[in-house]
């Protein structure tokens, strides 16, 4: 699906980078297929010896031969993006233009890009970089499936890959685009669990990752509900009972969940 494709990746930063090194991992697209666009030449030249493939400081001339246009820029600057884009007719064409940024929706996105631009809303995160990611999309008014399996194609060699309905996006960037930073608070409260009983820091954090690492799959390969898993490792009188409930007198759940909610509301504002 992606053979012969042109790309335009505007905005090579975090997300670009780990998008383009993907593509070129999956061996579906050849580094002659892409092309990115940086703020500076300096950067561009950096990009073009780093990653091997061709960068350039113009928009406009990286998109309007593109079949594929990834929008990696921040929610602040994507609507001026797309709108000077248009005022250039790079977008004539009507190329599949896929958003990365957190907030911005398909009809802000379709609105700035001109009429019969599919577009699709997608929202990856940080653990993509190693192909263990999470991406979520949702489609435009001119989008069909057919765009949808591209970006299956796209984002599947990073992790993970879901079409939701566009009201879920902001909560899907509370969760999983914002999740990773509540995990890590998480994975080195519980290394300093450790360290406190006695073990070496770079120990105690090296059990907590492999263990939320390992607890994660066992939820994913089995389709069990994390309580049944839970239930399964808290025996009556146990160890593991004792620490759920001084957790619970913390009120993880609760927290946990709000922190959550209030990502996915921030998210929402990101765009406006």
């Amino acid at each position: 699906m992606l053979k012969g494709k042109r790309f335009a990746i505007v905005g090579f930063g975090t997300m670009g980078r780990a998008i383009a090194t993907g593509l070129l991992r999956s061996g579906k697209v050849e580094a002659g297929q892409l092309r990115a666009t940086a703020r500076t030449r300096a950067t561009a030249e950096r990009i073009s010896e780093g990653v091997g493939i061709a960068c350039g400081t113009d928009n406009a001339a990286a998109v309007k031969d593109a079949d594929i246009v990834l929008l990696c820029v921040k929610p602040k600057d994507v609507v001026k993006a797309l709108e000077a884009l248009k005022a250039r007719g790079a977008l004539a064409h009507a190329p599949l233009v896929v958003s990365i940024a957190a907030g911005v929706s398909t009809p802000t996105l379709e609105a700035a890009a001109g009429a019969a631009v599919p577009v699709l809303r997608a929202m990856p995160n940080t653990p993509c970089h190693i192909g263990k990611g999470m991406t979520v999309v949702s489609k435009g008014t001119h989008a069909d499936d057919g765009h949808v399996g591209i970006a299956r194609e796209i984002f599947t060699p990073l992790g993970r890959f879901v079409e939701l309905e566009e009201k879920h996006m902001d909560t899907v960037t509370g969760l999983s685009a914002s999740g990773p930073a509540f995990i890590y608070i998480i994975i080195e409260a519980l290394a300093d669990g450790g360290v406190m009983r006695g073990l070496p820091r770079g120990v105690a954090i090296e059990l907590a990752a492999q263990m939320t690492m390992g607890a994660a799959e066992m939820i994913l390969q089995t389709g069990k509900h994390p309580a049944a898993l839970k239930d399964d490792v808290t025996t009556p009188a146990g160890c593991t009972i004792a620490g759920i409930l001084a957790l619970e007198d913390g009120k993880i759940r609760s927290v946990l969940a709000r922190g959550v909610e209030t990502a996915a509301r921030v998210a929402g504002e990101l765009g406006k």
